[in-house]
């Protein structure tokens, strides 16, 4: 998910992780990074994640997974209500419905830093982002049982057309002005809007701020003890996405085995 926070990271995804610790051989360096060595190329840091987070079947079997406890809780969650409001689920867009991973391997490939986000709009009206597995068939089930989708996004409003245009393409249920809902107001303001009308009965992100505003501006050991508070939320109303490629924790200090390495 892409939000206000994540843009304005900059430089590394780890500090003082290059390429040489990421021991790549220089066969996989060529297919999916710059050319450019590790200390002229920073970029070249988040080579790993992005593997992660578009290559290996791990993360398609999380992001699967995500979607079947989600499909299972809101079965269960539709059952048990009492709210006179229609039910509704608030979801984000990127890297929660659509893998924009694309866009940020082109970029490490040309020793860019895309977490600055200049690449994004050009990405957002152009872009061809494909489906996380398993958020199509929720979505469609979710719309099947009268479940009102509102797709909630920091994607940029100027480029809303383009939006609609990609979420249409990919053929994605209840795609309109009114249930798409981009950068303006902050999430926590568009999910009051919806909440007036409507009872929302589930939530989906990869990033915490697409929860609760309680969320934003912390640290990770900040954001850790928040989620141990809302533990109970975490699976059942809601869903977390796993991202690896770029989040409010990118900056955030390792922690080392303190003996030394000896050879």
């Amino acid at each position: 998910m892409l939000n206000t926070v994540s843009r304005q990271l900059s430089v590394l995804l780890v500090a003082g992780m290059g390429v040489a610790g990421l021991s790549l051989s220089a066969a996989s360096q060529a297919d999916t990074t710059t050319d450019a060595t590790a200390e002229h190329c920073a970029p070249a840091a988040y080579a790993m994640a992005l593997r992660y987070q578009q290559q290996s079947a791990e993360v398609a079997a999380l992001q699967r997974q995500s979607y079947v406890l989600a499909t299972h809780q809101l079965e269960q969650r539709l059952a048990a209500r009492d709210s006179s409001k229609p039910a509704a689920i608030m979801t984000d867009l990127d890297e929660t419905v659509i893998d924009n991973s694309a866009l940020l391997v082109r970029d490490l490939k040309a020793c860019h830093d895309f977490t600055g986000w200049d690449t994004w709009k050009a990405w957002e009206r152009e872009g061809t982002p494909s489906l996380i597995p398993g958020a199509k068939d929720f979505l469609e089930y979710a719309a099947s049982k009268d479940v009102a989708i509102y797709y909630v996004s920091d994607r940029y409003e100027e480029n809303k057309d383009a939006t609609l245009a990609t979420l249409r393409a990919l053929d994605l249920p209840e795609v309109d002005d009114e249930h798409v809902r981009l950068l303006g107001p902050s999430k926590s303001v568009r999910r009051q809007s919806i909440a007036e009308d409507h009872d929302i009965v589930m939530q989906l992100g990869d990033s915490l701020h697409d929860f609760s505003d309680a969320f934003s501006s912390k640290e990770p050991e900040q954001q850790k003890a928040l989620v141990a508070e809302q533990a109970a939320h975490f699976g059942k109303d809601w869903i977390m996405l796993p991202n690896a490629s770029y989040g409010s924790w990118s900056k955030a200090s390792l922690t080392s085995w303190d003996k030394p390495l000896s050879q």
